[in-house]
C-alpha cells in the first residue's frame, strides 16, 4: 500500500444540463465555433465506444466515478468543469450555467468529502459576475477556479478580464488554466490535419494563453496570483531559455507596442506563480525534466479523467525515481498546499 494519497488534480465533469445544451447547439447549428463543433461534435455524436464512455463519466459525480478511482488507485479527484465549459455560451446562459455547475459540484463534494474536491466555474463573458462567483465558490467550499482558456477568441490578458485575477488573488485561490480547442483565428491548419485538440492544438492554444498573461504583466500587477496548468505546462518548460532570450531582445528592440517590459524574466514567473500537473503526460523523462527546470515543488500529479483514463499510467508514476518524501509531495502534498485541501 502506498504511503501517500494519490490526488488527481485535472479531472473533468459536465452537468447533464450542459451536455444537453451542447447537443441542442450542435443539432440546431447555433454555435459556429469550429473547435467546439470538432471536439463535442465527436464526443456527443460518435457511435464509437470511447466517446460514449467519456460522456457518461463526465455527467457522473457518484458511484461510476468513484469505482473508476478505486480501480486506478486514486484517492481524491480535484474536479472541474470540462472545456469549453460556459465559455462557448452567450453571457446570460454562461452565468446561469456556471452557477448550476458550481452548485452541483459543491453538493457532490459534500456527499463525498474524502474523495472529491472541486473548482469554481465562471463565465468570463461577464468579468464582474465571474469575480462574484469566485467568492461564492469559496463559500461553497470549492478549492480554486477553472478557466477553459479562451472565450470566443479572447484571452485573459485583456484588462477587461482582470477583475477575475483580482478576485482570485484577494481570496488566495488558484486558477486552473485548462485547454480549449484553438479559436477560429488559429485552428484552420490544425483542424484540416486532425491536430486541433489534445494531440497538439490544446497545448499550442493554452501555452499561448499563459504566455500572453506573463508578457502582459499580469503577475506584476497581481504578484500573489497562482495559476495551474496541465500537461506539464503545455510545453513551455522546454522553451524557458528561448522565451527569456527572445523576450528580452524583443522588448529592447521595441518591435511590438503590445510587448512592454516586465519586472522579471518569463521563466521567473513560471517558477514562482505557476504550477504544472502531469495530466495526460505520464512520461518519466518529461516529468523529471520539469521538476529540474521549474523546481520539484512546482510539479504535481493529475490523470485527465475521463478523457485519458489509463490506470497503468498511475503505476508508471508510482515508479518515478523519487524518494519517499518527494513522491508523497508529488502525489499529495503539493496539491494539498496549492488547493488548500
Amino acid at each position: 500500500m502506498a504511503e501517500y494519497l494519490r490526488i488527481a488534480t485535472e479531472e473533468a465533469f459536465a452537468p447533464p444540463e450542459l451536455i444537453a445544451l451542447w447537443r441542442s447547439m450542435l443539432e440546431e447549428g447555433t454555435c459556429d465555433d469550429p473547435g467546439f463543433v470538432s471536439l463535442h461534435g465527436f464526443y456527443l455524436r460518435s457511435k464509437a465506444e470511447r466517446p460514449a464512455w467519456v460522456t457518461s463519466r463526465l455527467a457522473d459525480l457518484g458511484e461510476l466515478r468513484i469505482a473508476d478511482m478505486d480501480a486506478a488507485g486514486i484517492d481524491r479527484q480535484v474536479i472541474s468543469l470540462t472545456c469549453p465549459g460556459t465559455q462557448v455560451l452567450d453571457r446570460d446562459r454562461a452565468v446561469a450555467m456556471a452557477t448550476l455547475a458550481n452548485d452541483q459540484l459543491a453538493e457532490a463534494c459534500r456527499r463525498h468529502p474524502d474523495r472529491f474536491s472541486g473548482l469554481t466555474a465562471i463565465a468570463p463573458q461577464d468579468p464582474a459576475a465571474a469575480a462574484e462567483e469566485i467568492e461564492r465558490g469559496r463559500g461553497l467550499g470549492l478549492a480554486g477556479v477553472i478557466v477553459n482558456s479562451h472565450t470566443g477568441g479572447e484571452y485573459l490578458d485583456d484588462r477587461k478580464f482582470w477583475p477575475i485575477f483580482e478576485a482570485a488573488e484577494s481570496l488566495d485561490t488558484p486558477i486552473y488554466l485548462h485547454p480549449n480547442t484553438p479559436p477560429r483565428t488559429m485552428i484552420g491548419p490544425m483542424l484540416e490535419a486532425g491536430l486541433d485538440s489534445a494531440i497538439y492544438g490544446f497545448a499550442v492554444e493554452t501555452g499561448l494563453h499563459l504566455l500572453r498573461i506573463i508578457t502582459a504583466g499580469v503577475f506584476d500587477a497581481f504578484p500573489r496570483l497562482r495559476i495551474v496548468v496541465g500537461h506539464l505546462g503545455e510545453a513551455l518548460p522546454f522553451w524557458l531559455y528561448r522565451l527569456d532570450y527572445m523576450h528580452a531582445a524583443t522588448v529592447k528592440a521595441g518591435r511590438y507596442p503590445s510587448m512592454k517590459p516586465i519586472r522579471r524574466k518569463p521563466s521567473d514567473y513560471l517558477r514562482s506563480n505557476v504550477w504544472v500537473t502531469t495530466s495526460g503526460m505520464a512520461w518519466a523523462p518529461a516529468i523529471m525534466f520539469c521538476r529540474e527546470v521549474l523546481g520539484p515543488d512546482r510539479v504535481m500529479y493529475a490523470m485527465d479523467y475521463p478523457y485519458q483514463y489509463a490506470p497503468g499510467e498511475v503505476a508508471a508514476q508510482d515508479a518515478l525515481p523519487l524518494d519517499a518524501v518527494a513522491k508523497k509531495a508529488f502525489f499529495q502534498g503539493i496539491a494539498e498546499q496549492v488547493f488548500g485541501l
